[in-house]
């Protein structure tokens, strides 16, 4: 394993990517990428206000990246020394050798990153896909995990919303390809629109700069070859979670979590249900609970004041460790 700061250009998946624009850094954070058998994985630092600090790691959702994490992470620097993963095949990623987006296939990702670079056990954060990811991780290899966050955990539901029926779609065959020739003359900036649309509970609290920057990483993720590739794949890994049973059932998982848990719920979430709290609640053995009944799906970049404050009290629950 080897692993090397970036200054915010692409560097590991260089070599088996074609080029494209820069990957936006926010001030006070930094890039490296770590090289392991088969991924390469680019990693967004946001080191501890001081030495000694506790890790942590942030895995993003679906079509997502590190950088959602950049509203959150400055907020808890002073008691976590933060990280957060680009998926393979998503940020600053490149694809996986073996083309493996299943969930179980990134939470092996994840696993892998803290087995070769001994940072766990971490305090581990997830959104949506992220959470799945991050159930699995915690589920399979309790010593990694000092304590679980999730936010709208994408663990399954029986009635699917409605707005969520297009992410299921991405896994029929062929669905991608077509979806991408009948929207080939969309902007990035529409694109974007239609996202914020779908993920915020109210994509009006989105600054300008914000709006202009996730414009800037729309425009970047399509110049990449394999954006619909992983985006069809990771939804088809999804789609096989909930279908999955037996020790593998991501359900049973929840209930082998060992950590301290969490879980973060919006009431305006179009892709993960509001009464999925409950079920989640019983499930966790040690959770916790925070309901935003103005949030989507993304709470960690519309109140990430609001999380950054319910993981506090859980680090205060669990002796500030």
């Amino acid at each position: 394993m080897s692993s090397t700061e970036l200054p915010g250009t692409r560097a590991a998946a260089a070599a088996v990517a074609p080029a494209a624009s820069a990957v936006r850094v926010a001030e006070g954070e930094r890039l490296r990428s770590v090289s392991l058998p088969g991924i390469g994985l680019s990693i967004r630092c946001r080191p501890g206000d001081r030495t000694g600090l506790p890790p942590a790691l942030y895995v993003h959702g679906l079509g997502g990246s590190s950088q959602n994490w950049s509203d959150l992470m400055p907020l808890l620097a002073d008691v976590v020394d933060g990280e957060a993963v680009d998926l393979p095949g998503f940020g600053d990623s490149p694809p996986p050798d073996d083309g493996d987006y299943s969930v179980t296939g990134h939470a092996r990702a994840v696993i892998r990153l803290l087995d070769a670079e001994e940072r766990g056990p971490v305090h581990l954060f997830g959104n949506s896909l992220g959470g799945a990811v991050a159930t699995r991780v915690a589920a399979v290899r309790p010593d990694l995990v000092r304590t679980l966050t999730l936010v709208s955990p994408a663990l399954p539901e029986w009635r699917v919303q409605r707005p969520a029926l297009p992410t299921g779609l991405l896994a029929v065959p062929g669905v991608a390809s077509l979806f991408a020739r009948l929207t080939k003359d969309w902007t990035a900036e529409q694109r974007t629109r239609g996202v914020m649309a779908l993920c915020y509970g109210d994509p009006a609290r989105v600054s300008e700069e914000a709006f202009r920057n996730a414009v800037a990483e729309m425009e970047r993720r399509l110049e990449l070859p394999y954006f619909w590739d992983a985006m069809t794949r990771s939804a088809r890994g999804i789609v096989d979670a909930y279908t999955l049973g037996g020790q593998h059932r991501l359900w049973r998982q929840a209930e082998r979590v060992l950590a301290p848990t969490q879980l973060v719920y919006g009431g305006r979430d179009q892709l993960v249900s509001y009464r999925m709290a409950r079920k989640a609640c019983a499930a966790f053995r040690d959770a916790r609970l925070l309901t935003l009944p103005e949030a989507g799906h993304v709470a960690m970049m519309e109140y990430p004041e609001a999380v950054a404050q319910a993981f506090r009290e859980l680090l205060d629950d669990c002796g500030g460790s």
